[in-house]
Order: C-alpha cells, then structure tokens, then sequence
C-alpha cells in the first residue's frame, strides 16, 4: 500500500463523514465542516495522481480504486445536494448516468486490450462538477448567479464529455459486435 493508494483509500474514508455533515444537523458548522471535507478529498484526488505518475507508483489497484473513489465522493455530494433541493433530480441523473456509460465503455475497452485515457473534456468536467459542488456547498446568496452559470456549463460538459469518448473510441465498440452472441 504505497502513499498513493494511502490517499485514495483515506478520500474513500472520507466520504461517509462528509455525508453525515451534509445531511445531519450536528452543529452551525456543518456546511463548512462538509466543504472542508469535500476539499481535502478532492485535493487527495490531485496529489495522489501526480506522486504515482512522478515516482511511477501506478498499480493496479491504484488504477481501479482512484477513479472509483473520484466517483464514489462526486455522486454522494450530488445526492446529498438533491436531498438539500440544491440541485435537482434529472441533472444529478445526467451527471451519473455519464459516469456509468463511461465506467462500462472503459470496461469493454480494457476487455479487448484498449485503454482509453481521460480526455481533456473529461478533466474540465470533473473541475467544473468540482467547483459546482463547493459553490453549491457553501450556498453564497451574493454569487448565486455564479453557481448557477457554473451548475449549466459542468452538465454542458457532462455531455460533451460523455461524446466525445464514444465519438473518440467507437472502434472499441465495433470490435466487440458479435462478442456477446
């Protein structure tokens, strides 16, 4: 279990408390309290992916658990920030439903060999849902018009994520045709 792996499994340890803070109302504090989290873990999502790849600490369980764990901590806030009517219902379902479709199109993938790395789009997707979170979090009344805007360009990329993987790597779907007959 290297520092990499240490992080990864410490932001998956993490997520029951941001929940419980999220959703329990345990002191005034809460919200900040659960932001704090948010952040910290978000940050371990960084920092342990830039330590495996400089002291070329990749393992294959680094490999399965960081992404998990990316979208383990992402989609509880999203259902936490339902539960708190911050965000509604069908953008939540958009944003998971992409995480799903990605999640098995990267698993045909590495069936036939193939690994489809994350695109660009991708990455600012997951800064904007990021960013959204924390703004939806905090729940500043003065820049509301802000976390708005951003909410709508984190599901526009969403989308245009979720294309253009299966535009980039649709070759991996027609080498599978016939697989499952």
């Amino acid at each position: 279990m290297n520092l990499p792996n240490k992080l990864t499994m410490f932001r998956v340890f993490l997520i029951p408390f941001f929940v419980l803070f999220m959703l329990v109302d345990i002191t005034k504090a809460d919200r900040w309290i659960a932001l704090a989290i948010f952040i910290i873990a978000s940050l371990t999502d960084l920092l342990d992916g830039k330590i495996a790849r400089k002291y070329n600490l990749v393992t294959n369980f680094g490999k399965f658990m960081d992404p998990l764990a990316d979208k383990l901590l992402v989609c509880s806030a999203l259902i936490c920030l339902v539960e708190m009517a911050k965000l509604p219902a069908w953008m939540v379902i958009i944003i998971i439903a992409r995480e799903f479709i990605i999640s098995g199109f990267r698993l045909i993938a590495s069936d036939n060999g193939v690994v489809i790395a994350a695109s660009y789009w991708g990455k600012f997707k997951t800064t904007f849902q990021m960013v959204m979170i924390c703004l939806l979090i905090a729940d500043i009344e003065v820049i509301s018009v802000l976390t708005d805007i951003i909410v709508w360009i984190a599901l526009l990329l969403t989308v245009i994520s979720l294309i253009d993987y299966l535009v980039k790597n649709k070759s991996v779907m027609k080498e599978t045709k016939g697989a499952g007959k």
